[in-house]
């Protein structure tokens, strides 16, 4: 299994590493550069306004279906064409209750246009991931890889041309990079559902009731789950540009900082859906069958995040220097928060994604409530004095808190073993990085020494181990 597990990760960490991190920092933050931290703050706040509430779209069908078609690919398409038209009755929900959110929360003509195509442009992601879900759990890694970079290929490629080639003498506007990605979505909708019809007998598309309220009834756990998770990662930069002074200014600052930590998630995310599958097959033969692999997983991926982390946290102002023109200092302050925190979220992935395999949905739930509540007394607190900062303090709280809980959680119930040699080692592996950092914090070649210290270290004390990348890609059976 963890030969199947390095195979499919490799090949979906290459290519999200050759394409989204050129996507994030060659157009999207070329774009806020272009527009300015202003009207970039007011599109960054309504694509979280419209992240908040697309559960209604999904009611958590994705992580279902990933699910039971890891467990019984057999039934895999007999409510492919149900569920799609389940899906467009509920983005007529999804649509009345989110406009109605956005009237009742005072936007303009303006705004409610551009959170218009936001919503229309979640509705595709959902296709998108519905059709994933389905090529992760049939465990075709590489068709998966292809389409979940798709939609970032073509916008490196589309929005590049206009930003970079000299078409038009108009300033650009985000109404033109928002318009952009639904074009983007629309052709990588196509290709996905092309390629997963020609793997399953997709029929019945039809809205059929008493199917749709059972499917509902099963998905609702996740969708809850998903919705809580939402609303303690998301709503940052809504209550902060709403109830800030300065509001759009400084959303703007926490989205220059907030995108790198996105480029992380995104390869967290990569983990989470190689992981899922591979938990939720495992645990239902018995949940010790998962030890191996929980064990890989959780040192490469932690290993691989406390270095990145420590790295950044001592680069911050040198790195956003060399994506954006302007604010760099204020971003700093935030972003160097919000790396911190992504331990946390590395942590969250992991034990996270163990616990929704094993069915422990309504102790995640509660986990999840705590931490809104958390998180909306600290940014209503935070936010109005210290602005993005405040808010990338609270998302460090928060995370802090959830990842805590979900790791005890998570060993009371599956009891997992604990190394003492795993501890030794990271505590070894972030000391390094800590004094090597703190020693040089002031020479110009700071990041090319904790390039040397970190990588060597990561192998060394056995985060990612030689021989299990050599069982994964040399050995017969891999993918």
């Amino acid at each position: 299994m963890q030969r199947i597990f390095f195979s499919g990760l490799f090949i979906t960490l290459l290519l999200n590493i050759l394409i989204k991190p050129l996507a994030l920092f060659g157009i999207d933050a070329v774009v806020q550069n272009r527009v300015g931290p202003n009207d970039y703050g007011t599109y960054f706040s309504l694509l979280n306004l419209s992240i908040l509430f697309n559960i209604v779209l999904d009611i958590g069908i994705n992580n279902y279906t990933t699910k039971k078609v890891a467990q019984d690919p057999q039934k895999a398409a007999d409510y492919f064409g149900k569920v799609m038209v389940l899906r467009f009755v509920l983005f007529i929900v999804y649509t009345l209750f989110t406009l109605s959110i956005g009237y009742v929360i005072g936007y303009g003509e303006k705004q409610f246009l551009m959170l218009a195509f936001l919503m229309f442009n979640q509705l595709l992601i959902m296709i998108i991931q519905f059709s994933r879900s389905y090529f992760s759990g049939f465990h075709l890694f590489k068709t998966d890889a292809i389409i979940s970079v798709l939609d970032k290929s073509l916008l490196i490629l589309l929005c590049g041309f206009i930003l970079y080639a000299p078409i038009t003498n108009e300033s650009f506007e985000i109404f033109w990079f928002i318009g952009i990605q639904t074009i983007c979505y629309l052709i990588t909708v196509v290709v996905a559902l092309f390629l997963l019809l020609r793997k399953i007998n997709a029929k019945d598309f039809f809205l059929d009731l008493p199917f749709s309220f059972d499917l509902i009834k099963k998905s609702i756990p996740y969708a809850v789950l998903i919705l809580l998770m939402i609303l303690y990662t998301r709503s940052d930069s809504v209550i902060l540009e709403r109830i800030h002074p300065d509001g759009q200014f400084q959303t703007g600052i926490y989205a220059q900082g907030f995108r790198l930590l996105d480029a992380l998630y995104m390869f967290g995310m990569v983990f989470v859906g190689v992981l899922y599958p591979m938990f939720s097959r495992q645990i239902k033969k018995a949940k010790h069958e998962v030890f191996p692999l929980l064990n890989t997983a959780g040192n490469l991926l932690m290993g691989g995040s406390i270095f990145v982390v420590i790295t950044l946290l001592f680069n911050a102002e040198s790195i956003l220097g060399l994506i954006y023109d302007q604010n760099i200092h204020e971003a700093a302050l935030s972003f160097r928060w919000l790396m911190i925190g992504f331990i946390g979220i590395s942590l969250n992935f992991i034990f996270g994604t163990l616990l929704t395999a094993n069915g422990n949905l309504k102790q995640l739930c509660y986990i999840s409530i705590i931490a809104i509540i958390i998180n909306i007394t600290l940014n209503l607190s935070l936010t109005p004095r210290l602005g993005a900062e405040g808010a990338a303090i609270t998302m460090l709280i928060t995370q802090g808190m959830v990842a805590i809980s979900q790791f005890i959680l998570a060993k009371s119930i599956i009891n997992f073993p604990i190394k003492l040699k795993s501890i030794f080692a990271y505590l070894i592996f972030i000391g390094s990085l800590l004094s090597i950092s703190i020693l040089f914090i002031d020479n110009q070649f700071l990041l090319v020494i904790q390039l040397s210290i970190g990588i060597p270290g990561l192998f060394i004390l056995r985060f990612i181990d030689i021989n299990e990348l050599k069982n994964a890609f040399i050995k017969k059976g891999s993918i």
